[in-house]
């Protein structure tokens, strides 16, 4: 048979049509694979694709060949497991920063790992319609901007805004920019944070990405480095809960028995657990006392109760007259 055009691109074809189209319950024929090049205006001998599989199995491509009614040849092992990919399908279409134009082009390539027939399995199980997702497309830039300013060791500046009662934004400190080091992003309670320095005032803040507006990186170094060397970025995200500052104190904390799932869920398992009774244990744990903290020890519902110090538990008294009063 005479050699068409594209000859030099066949080998490359036949992985593109191994890939995107076959897999164990798939399995592609001679004849498809013939197919395939034909619509890419190849003519092939079965010879020469036979010849281009060992290629590609001698080069790491883990194809197999199948024999009896459904004979034929499919992908087996990929860079991405289907399970792998379907739960990184799950991390997007559950991320409320990730707006919904992004998560669905996200999905698309991700489904773009697999064959066709699994990514149409996995269309139909997606449910990214009334899903809360975030109206900042700027995120995605915002995230590189902070990677760039880190690598760079440079400091960064940004307005900050937060909504009106008319969803309008309104920017902080009115429109005067943040200048801040950033140290780290932090994904907690379903947000993307910057967790940075802030030489104005000399500690650590944290900001949300999706809120940021207008970052630019600077010429200037980045502060406060020892303090940042110095901060456990999972303590430091355990101890502020929901992302909220507070006074950090260390707190003493009476639970029922049943509740400690929970406690080693929030606190980790090196807590430091005392048992009281059949029914009851006790912990000492350093925590940011704030409302978020207050709202977890009330979602608790009656099984939770803090011992000490008192003046934490005046100001938890204080926190449930404010809602009982409302606004």
């Amino acid at each position: 048979m005479p050699r068409t055009a594209n000859q030099k691109t066949k080998l490359l074809y036949v992985m593109e049509a191994l890939l995107r189209e076959s897999d164990e319950e798939h399995p592609l024929s001679m004849e498809d694979l013939l197919c395939f090049l034909a619509e890419k205006g190849i003519r092939a001998e079965r010879k020469s694709v036979y010849s281009d599989i060992e290629t590609l199995q001698a080069f790491g491509l883990d194809v197999h060949g199948t024999r009896g009614r459904t004979a034929g040849y499919y992908v087996g092992e990929r860079e991405f497991e289907l399970p792998e990919i379907k739960l990184l399908i799950d991390s997007v279409q559950s991320s409320k920063f990730i707006t919904e134009r992004k998560t669905m082009q996200l999905i698309k390539k991700l489904a773009g790992l697999t064959s066709v027939h699994e990514a149409a399995l996995m269309k139909r199980q997606l449910f990214v319609k009334n899903r809360i997702k975030s109206m900042n497309e700027s995120i995605y830039y915002n995230v590189d901007a902070i990677h760039q300013a880190i690598a760079e060791d440079r400091q960064i500046e940004f307005r900050y805004y937060s909504y009106t009662v008319t969803k309008e934004k309104k920017f902080r400190r009115n429109g005067r920019p943040y200048r801040v080091s950033p140290l780290a992003l932090s994904w907690a309670e379903e947000n993307y944070y910057l967790i940075a320095y802030e030489g104005e005032a000399a500690k650590i803040k944290h900001f949300r990405v999706d809120k940021m507006d207008g970052i630019r990186v600077t010429e200037k170094f980045r502060e406060g480095q020892k303090l940042l060397k110095e901060t456990d970025m999972g303590e430091y995200a355990r101890k502020n809960f929901s992302m909220f500052g507070g006074e950090e104190q260390v707190v003493t904390l009476r639970f029922s028995s049943r509740m400690i799932g929970v406690v080693i869920d929030t606190f980790g398992k090196d807590v430091a657990v005392s048992s009281l009774d059949e029914d009851h244990f006790q912990i000492r744990a350093t925590v940011a006392v704030s409302p978020q903290f207050f709202g977890w020890l009330f979602g608790l519902d009656g099984e939770a109760a803090i011992v000490a110090p008192r003046e934490v538990k005046e100001k938890f008294l204080a926190q449930m007259e404010r809602v009982r009063q409302g606004c």
